[in-house]
């Protein structure tokens, strides 16, 4: 083996083991940071009340979008369940619209009661569901106003009747 042979050999065996390594990297990225908490609560309260303030929030930071903020003591929201639970439906449509994951709680807020009545015809304890700060299912189809009107019988129906219940 002559001195440009070895050279080629070496460079080749070099690039072979490198590669891989490099493409492993590229492929996979490292793990984010977490989402600022104090950001996710603006953007939850923000979900509230004020359209212009979600839409300008989740531009500028796309990972909000399901993001939920932890009120403390098992009290979970996500802005969908914010806008959900006030009926905030322009709020709520525009979350969907952007891909947020929906439930059975913004379902009742919606009316939806093919949906709302499959789900509870397989998992009937969902009755007992309990939503942001503790709202129930019945309380969203309240919110949901005329439109959810069949979904707030069908409930009434199976025994719902508070609006509001104790998360623990």
């Amino acid at each position: 083996m002559n001195r440009q042979q070895f050279l080629s050999l070496g460079a080749g065996a070099a690039l072979a083991l490198g590669l891989p390594l490099k493409l492993a990297g590229s492929v996979r990225p490292g793990p984010e940071a977490p989402l600022d908490p104090a950001l996710v609560h603006q953007f939850v309260g923000a979900a509230h009340r004020d359209l212009d303030t979600v839409q300008a929030l989740l531009t500028d930071h796309p990972t909000l979008l399901n993001a939920a903020h932890d009120w403390g003591g098992g009290d979970f929201e996500t802005a969908l369940g914010a806008a959900s639970h006030v009926g905030q439906f322009a709020i709520a449509d525009y979350l969907i619209a952007a891909g947020a994951q929906t439930n059975v709680f913004t379902a009742c807020l919606y009316g939806q009661l093919d949906i709302v009545r499959g789900l509870l015809d397989v998992f009937p304890a969902t009755l007992q569901a309990k939503g942001p700060h503790g709202f129930t299912l019945l309380h969203h189809a309240i919110r949901g106003g005329e439109r959810a009107a069949a979904v707030r019988a069908y409930l009434e129906s199976l025994g719902a009747s508070a609006t509001k219940v104790p998360l623990f």
